[in-house]
Parts: C-alpha cells; sequence; structure tokens
C-alpha cells in the first residue's frame, strides 16, 4: 500500500452499485448479491477507519429503490435492520459514530427504531463518522431543507450556502472529497447533490460484492494524484478537507 496517510481525503463517499448483478451473473437470486455486499461493506468501512479517513458517506437505499419489488426491498429493510443491530458491537469497539442522511420519516417504524437507537449509542464517539444514506435522495434532502428555513422563518436575503448546509442532512461533516462509484455506471444517481461541487470522482467496472480493500486504497491514491483546483485558474496541491 502507498495511501500517503498524511493527504488522505477528509470525506469519502461511495456509491455501492452492481449487487444485483454480480448474482445474476452467479445465477443466484438478487438477494444473495446484497447479502454479499453487507461483507463487503464492513470490509471498506474498517479499512477507512484504519486508514484514518474522518467522515464515510454510504449510499445504502435510495428514494428510487422503492420501486423495486417488495421482496427485494422487503429483504434490504431486513438486511439494514440485521446491520444495525449485529455490527453495532464493531462500530462501538473502533468508535465509529454513526450518524443516517435520508427521509428518516417515510422509513418503517422498525428501521426508524434501529437507526435511533444506533446513532445513540454512538453518539459521544469521536472515531471516524459514518454516514448511512437510507431512503436518500440528493434532491429530496435540499426540499427537505427549503422547508425546514421556511418552518424557521428564516430571511430568505440571510441564507448562505454555510448557513443552508445547517438544515441539511450532515451539517457536522465536510463536503465530499472522493466520491467513488462500482459497478461501472457513470452518473451521479441522485446521490449528495450538495455536498460534492468539487469531488473528485473515481468509477470502477468491479461489482460492489467483488470490491476489495486493495482497490479502495488504489482509489485513495487516485485521489492523491489529482490537480484541485476549486475553481481557480492554477491547480492547487491535492487537499482534502477543503470545507471541514
Amino acid at each position: 500500500m502507498s495511501v500517503d496517510k498524511n493527504n488522505l481525503p477528509s470525506h469519502v463517499a461511495i456509491t455501492m452499485d452492481g449487487n444485483g448483478r454480480w448474482a445474476t451473473a452467479k445465477k443466484l437470486p438478487r438477494t444473495a448479491g446484497h447479502d454479499k455486499g453487507l461483507h463487503t461493506v464492513k470490509a471498506i468501512v474498517n479499512a477507512a477507519a484504519e486508514l484514518g479517513i474522518k467522515h464515510l458517506t454510504l449510499y445504502v437505499f435510495s428514494t428510487e429503490n422503492w420501486k423495486r419489488t417488495q421482496e427485494e426491498v422487503g429483504f434490504l429493510m431486513n438486511l439494514i435492520h440485521i446491520h444495525l443491530k449485529g455490527e453495532l458491537d464493531f462500530y462501538k469497539k473502533n468508535g465509529i459514530k454513526l450518524n443516517h442522511i435520508g427521509n428518516f420519516a417515510e422509513l418503517p417504524p422498525e428501521i426508524q427504531q434501529d437507526i435511533t437507537d444506533s446513532v445513540e449509542e454512538t453518539k459521544n464517539f469521536n472515531g471516524m463518522v459514518l454516514n448511512l444514506a437510507i431512503n436518500y435522495g440528493g434532491r429530496d434532502e435540499i426540499i427537505r431543507g427549503i422547508k425546514k428555513v421556511i418552518e424557521k422563518g428564516i430571511n430568505p436575503q440571510e441564507i448562505t450556502e454555510q448557513n443552508f448546509s445547517e438544515y441539511l442532512d450532515m451539517p457536522n461533516s465536510p463536503d465530499v472529497d472522493l466520491l467513488i462509484r462500482t459497478g461501472g455506471e457513470k452518473r451521479l444517481s441522485n446521490y449528495l447533490l450538495w455536498h460534492i461541487p468539487y469531488a473528485e470522482q473515481v468509477y470502477r467496472d468491479t461489482l460492489w460484492p467483488d470490491y476489495t480493500v486493495e482497490e479502495f486504497y488504489k482509489d485513495i491514491e487516485e485521489f492523491q494524484h489529482r490537480n484541485r483546483r476549486f475553481g481557480a485558474e492554477k491547480a492547487e496541491p491535492v487537499k482534502a478537507g477543503k470545507n471541514e
């Protein structure tokens, strides 16, 4: 591994794509791909925490995923339940602070309770912040943020990019430095639209269940070789956490 630990992205976001196609290629039900993908989640979370990444955001379930079959949606909700309950000791052991982003109110009550319990039990940890995007959509997040501003009665003339961010889902995480997407597709899919204005993006053909820690390290290295200009004419040295 040749990752420079003194020049890490402060905030990494991942679109974990390819579970269904992985299962189909192996003539297995799509649910088997989601199950295998969960093992990859733990490996990458562990690797990110050990590297010293401060913020990691995972696209777990989108607002559009409700369009899938009732069987698959039910399986995914159960998988989220099992993960939040079963891996809580892992998060505690590693001091990882869990945070939920997404439309909480429209999740099933039992998942709401799982999220509430996990966030509460890890709220005082000072290790890596893990944002779990569950029932998340970038446009939905922005609309919910606008509604909060309206409900607060804030003068529109007083709204800035900085204070508007306080009404979004992860006010305590800086803008994303590195966005990784597995599965071969090259699109944002309504993910973190507000938070990725200058994120470096890496797209991998590897399906999520096959994504390895070694590939994760390579993606970090790729980030470290990018020239980040942040809108300036002259490239700046690669740096992370510009908005932290």
